[in-house]
């Protein structure tokens, strides 16, 4: 009975404190887009609810590119295009959602084609949270959402373009 006195007081000590746990991190419908070329690039997204006190994601990590970096889209003129971020905010009892389109992790340099079917781990780094693994299933070429396709069955479309303007 003592013991379970004191984790309790240790659990409410971290809530009043408003600092984030891995506990406090869950994450959901993660996927990313088979990609077929070694050498190439490849995209993870998933949803993360926070269910404790505002963090920041950091940083991903997984063994299965050069690097690994957090991305976001800006409209530039009539295109949308990729840039590196340095981190991601995760509100406070909030969440934040990775999808095609806006805030990804992108793995750059891939170290051998990433087949539909196969599961990626991928580490986030937040700032109070720490570390939590990931298992990342990954889907069609073109998968918009978890199952492989957007809503309706639609493919995804448009121009995205990676890097600084030409």
């Amino acid at each position: 009975m003592k013991s379970f006195a004191v984790a309790a007081a240790l659990l409410l000590g971290l809530s009043a404190a408003g600092g984030a746990a891995a506990a406090d991190i869950e994450v959901a419908n993660p996927f990313m887009r088979a990609a077929p070329m070694a050498g190439g690039t490849g995209a993870a997204f998933m949803t993360i609810n926070n269910h404790g006190g505002a963090d920041r994601l950091l940083s991903a990590e997984a063994g299965i590119s050069k690097s690994v970096e957090l991305h976001t889209h800006v409209k530039d003129g009539d295109i949308y295009r990729m840039r590196k971020v340095e981190s991601l905010a995760v509100p406070e009892h909030g969440s934040v959602a990775l999808k095609p389109g806006g805030d990804h992790i992108m793995f750059i340099g891939l170290n051998a084609p990433v087949k539909e079917g196969a599961t990626v781990p991928v580490t986030l780094v937040f700032e109070k949270a720490g570390k939590v693994q990931v298992q990342v299933p990954v889907q069609a070429p073109g998968a918009m959402a978890p199952g492989g396709m957007a809503p309706g069955g639609a493919m995804p479309g448009g121009m995205m373009h990676h890097g600084a303007k030409p």
